[in-house]
């Protein structure tokens, strides 16, 4: 038995991550490739620790405990981390394990000096490396001192930097085992890094080397400042030397990039490769896998291809799940690439063709500059995208131009009922259908969603608005020289469904208000069934009459909506109730519909004063009559540009409803064993399972696993098929020194304390604080009745946060690149949101 708890490199490879871990599943995996040179050495399983660990039986207590513990709760962690280290330090390596590794010891040499290394089996993957996170021994000699530190190692599954880290990242302590891996040291010449990829643009192929004089240590540790070297296509294109003495020649990077290349395809994605350099020889001491790179997706072709974020159009950055994608794959009539969770659109032939080349950048620039810049920054470069000769004028981006449409406010009221009616038909002929049947309706109605989604009437209406609105503020900024007059022109505009949504809350917290009791409990509400504890309080049926009605109209929604795995209010209404316990305290009676007419009569002020203004000028009466035409148009029709995606996720919702009785079906069937596993499939596997009720249980846990690693995960904006991630800037020079540049989507200047917020449901806004988060859909909206602007990450002019933000007569600027993690939370700032920055103040 002492045999097989000891394993020499050579028996063992990267499938046996469960036995020696994951460094040393990489190390013996290593070493099998040829050419590959490894320090020799063994590894101790995680048979031998599981041994030591069944003699300490209370440490399962402590275990208990930790699973317990919220990653914030630093003092407890280390305090339980220390019982448990030395606990296992203290406990005797059984005879027969101790003389298994001293006899490994003296086929290598007992008097050398080894290197003693933790491998975690959670460590190296693919999803998570957790680089440091356990302890490696250098320079240790003798039988007495490796087996003391193999303890060491063992034990140091329990620092609190690991445990912390598995807590935060969703890792059971107990199915997380430990090995050891003892290895020869060698004394190298020069030692350092190589990334396969460029670990700060994700080019693949771009290989950065990093070398020292010496040992690696003192480089991995951030001790010494390397030589840094670039190499593309088998040239060191860029260097950097540390010291007077390059620690590498040239030949010799080049040669370390290829071996590191070879690494690379064995292991089928880019590797982080710790190296040594003896006597002209690379020996490789470490290889794992760069857990931060973006995924590139899949073209099925050797061109070069140019991909741009589909979640900073939509506001939902997030990683989506499988069945989330698939749907709105099938939603969606533009071909969409995915990638770490998230979808692309591949913009390489509209670059390529001049004739919709303008059109792309026009359309792309104005939502979001920072991506119009990164794809101006890409065309720049020689010979990236192959430019296709001029075919005559720029061509509309999508479809044809709207055709004008008479400004007829019966015209946005019938599109609505279409829409409601539609969908009413739906959630009355999806009730009775279930298994194969169900999955063949819901494909069959995508094709009504999709008519309505895109109906050619829809897209004029809210086409014309966006339109009249860009045509104000470009001839009024000629005419008048004032900026984004529009912002103001379109506050408290009717049938705006988000905007009402908002507002709608409002009035649900003047029901609550009157009743002491009901406050009370909500401000302890845990459960997701509250409302029915409701009626038993003094004012709770009318409570609960209030949340559910409105629940009723917008309970689909949600954040991150647009995936349809997401929970929605409905199911979980707890999420509202900081929200309306906010409203309670920071609102008189009476808010919602003072503040839209309030808004109302600011956008009539605006209208009278910049129509009497026109009037004053030469050809003021054509002028004025101009603007009054656009200002009619946009205030009739602008409020629809939220009703596609409100009808959308309405129907979402009812599919998803469905969806999950099936589901629970299907686990009653012990087909599925949870059913939101139905959320790691798509649409059609998802189909085949009703159709065969069978299920791959191993896909759904490799989809969960991915998930989880692109949860961890910051898309970008601009994406090439080298891996290449193109930030784009906004070239002004017209923000002042330290402030932070963005996008001016709703005009006015406001100061006041930032409230940076990434979690809905944890917001505890004051009047008067200004909301600083990643990005803003519409779930966000009941936010905004309560602050005073608005800061985000990512955001366009037309996107929902600004269209709200327009209509509640916020200043708002988006786009602010790492907004949430530069303003602190609870710093008074000035959000300038007609010249579109964010000052910091002192």
């Amino acid at each position: 038995m002492s045999e097989q708890q000891v394993l020499g490199l050579q028996e063992v490879d990267e499938m046996q991550v469960a036995v020696v871990g994951g460094k040393g599943a990489q190390l013996g995996e290593l070493s099998r490739i040829d050419g590959v040179r490894v320090p020799a050495g063994f590894c101790v399983t995680t048979d031998a620790f599981r041994r030591i660990m069944a003699k300490a039986p209370s440490i399962d207590d402590r275990l208990d405990q930790l699973s317990r513990l919220n990653p914030d709760d630093h003092e407890v962690i280390r305090t339980l981390c220390a019982e448990i280290r030395r606990t296992i330090e203290g406990i005797a390596i059984p005879d027969d394990l101790a003389v298994a590794i001293t006899r490994a010891l003296a086929r290598l040499g007992e008097q050398a000096a080894y290197a003693v290394r933790s491998s975690a089996t959670a460590e190296d993957l693919p999803a998570a490396s957790f680089a440091g996170q356990q302890d490696t021994y250098l320079n240790v000699v003798g039988p007495a001192a490796i087996l003391q530190h193999v303890s060491r190692c063992w034990a140091s599954l329990f620092t609190e930097r690991a445990v912390t880290y598995r807590l935060r990242n969703g890792f059971d302590h107990r199915k997380i085992h430990m090995a050891v891996v003892v290895q020869q040291m060698v004394f190298p010449q020069a030692a350092g890094v190589v990334f396969t990829a460029d670990p700060v643009t994700g080019n693949r192929k771009v290989a950065t080397v990093e070398a020292s004089f010496g040992l690696g240590e003192a480089l991995v540790s951030g001790l010494v400042n390397p030589d840094v070297y670039e190499v593309r296509d088998g040239e060191v294109v860029t260097k950097a030397v540390a010291a007077k003495l390059p620690a590498l020649t040239d030949a010799q990077v080049v040669r370390l990039v290829q071996l590191g290349r070879r690494i690379e395809t064995h292991f089928g994605r880019p590797q982080d490769i710790e190296w040594c350099l003896v006597n002209d020889d690379f020996q490789i001491v470490q290889s794992r896998p760069i857990t931060t790179l973006f995924p590139i997706p899949e073209s099925g072709d050797r061109e070069n291809h140019v991909y741009v974020s589909v979640g900073h159009q939509q506001m939902m950055t997030d990683a989506m799940k499988p069945l989330g994608l698939s749907f709105w794959q099938m939603t969606t009539p533009a071909p969409m690439a995915e990638a770490g969770g998230r979808l692309f659109v591949d913009v390489t032939q509209r670059l390529a063709s001049p004739a919709s080349r303008a059109g792309l950048l026009e359309a792309l620039g104005r939502s979001d500059p920072l991506t119009g810049d990164a794809l101006q920054t890409i065309l720049e470069r020689d010979g990236f995208v192959r430019l296709l000769p001029d075919e005559g004028p720029p061509g509309p981006l999508f479809g044809g131009v709207p055709a004008p449409i008479e400004t007829d406010p019966a015209i946005v009221t019938e599109l609505i009922g279409r829409s409601q009616a539609s969908i009413a038909a739906l959630e009355r002929d999806i009730e009775a259908k279930s298994g194969e049947a169900l999955l063949d309706f819901i494909q069959a109605d995508i094709q009504e969603l999709k008519r309505i989604l895109f109906d050619p009437q829809s897209h004029q209406v809210f086409m014309s608005a966006m339109e009249a609105a860009w045509w104000l503020n470009d001839q009024l900024q000629a005419w008048l020289g004032e900026k984004n007059v529009a912002d103001t022109l379109t506050q408290s505009v009717p049938h705006n469904v988000t905007s009402e949504m908002g507002l709608a809350l409002l009035d649900v917290a003047d029901v609550i208000r009157p009743h002491p009791d009901v406050v009370a409990f909500l401000h302890h509400v845990e459960d997701e069934g509250f409302t029915g504890e409701l009626a038993k309080l003094s004012g709770g049926r009318e409570a609960r009459d209030a949340i559910e009605a409105w629940l009723g109209k917008y309970g689909m929604r949600c954040v991150g909506e647009i995936d349809i795995t997401r929970p929605r209010w409905s199911e979980r209404p707890s999420t509202l109730v900081p929200v309306i316990l906010g409203n309670i305290k920071n609102f008189e009676p009476g808010a919602g519909p003072r503040r839209f007419e309030q808004g109302r009569q600011e956008a009539w002020a605006k209208e009278q004063d910049v129509l009497e203004r026109l009037r004053a000028l030469p050809e003021g009466e054509r002028k004025s009559e101009e603007a009054k035409r656009m200002i009619d148009r946009v205030r009739t029709f602008i409020g629809y540009r939220e009703y596609p995606k409100y009808g959308m996720v309405s129907r979402y919702f009812v599919y998803k409803q469905a969806l999950l009785k099936e589901a629970e079906r299907l686990v009653q069937a012990d087909v599925l064993r949870e059913k939101e596993d139905i959320f790691y499939l798509r649409f059609p596997e998802l189909h085949d399972v009703a159709r065969t009720n069978h299920v791959d249980d191993q896909l759904i846990c490799r989809r969960k696993d991915a998930f989880r690693s692109y949860q961890a995960l910051t898309p970008p904006r601009v994406l090439t098929s080298d891996g290449e991630v193109i930030t784009g800037a906004y070239r002004r020079d017209d923000v002042p020194t330290g402030a932070l540049g963005g996008l001016p989507v709703s005009a006015g200047v406001i100061e006041g304390r930032a409230r940076v917020i990434l979690d809905m449901a944890q917001a505890d806004l004051e009047a008067g604080d200004i909301l600083v988060t990643a990005y803003t859909d519409p779930s966000w909206t009941p936010l905004f009745v309560a602050i005073a602007g608005l800061v985000t990450e990512v955001g366009g002019l037309m996107t929902h946060g600004a269209v709200i933000a327009r209509e509640y007569g916020l200043p708002a600027v988006v786009g602010v690149v790492d907004a949430t993690r530069l303003i602190p939370d609870g710093q008074r700032i000035r959000v300038h949101g007609t010249d579109g920055y964010v000052e910091i103040l002192p």
